[in-house]
């Protein structure tokens, strides 16, 4: 996966749970941050850690449009497309590792 492309993605505190969601320019490196506690608020609080849906954009526009839509999606929406494309909530943060297989470097 290119860790450089505009993403948004949804974090969850488990199933059903609390939701969060966010737009990065580098998915990776924000899930990252977020499972570490290395961004304090709403996610820290929450223990929103689990990476349950993304979806790569082509330009940061475009991203941040789209987040700024499911922001004001009704719960169930969300839950519904969450449920599409990973109907056993499964944590995604392997997923994106890819080949590496390590998480990046913190520097």
């Amino acid at each position: 996966m290119d860790e450089k492309q505009p993403a948004v993605y949804i974090l969850a505190s488990q199933r059903n749970g609390t939701l969060y969601i966010g737009v990065t320019s580098d998915l990776v490196q924000r899930v990252w941050q977020h499972r570490n506690g290395v961004v304090p608020g709403f996610t820290e609080q929450h223990a929103v850690h689990l990476l349950v849906f993304y979806e790569m954009h082509s330009t940061m526009e475009a991203a941040i449009t789209r987040e700024k839509r499911l922001k004001k999606w009704e719960r169930l929406w969300k839950l519904r497309l969450i449920e599409e494309s990973n109907p056993e909530w499964r944590d995604l943060w392997p997923e994106i590792l890819g080949s590496t297989g390590s998480p990046p470097s913190r520097g």
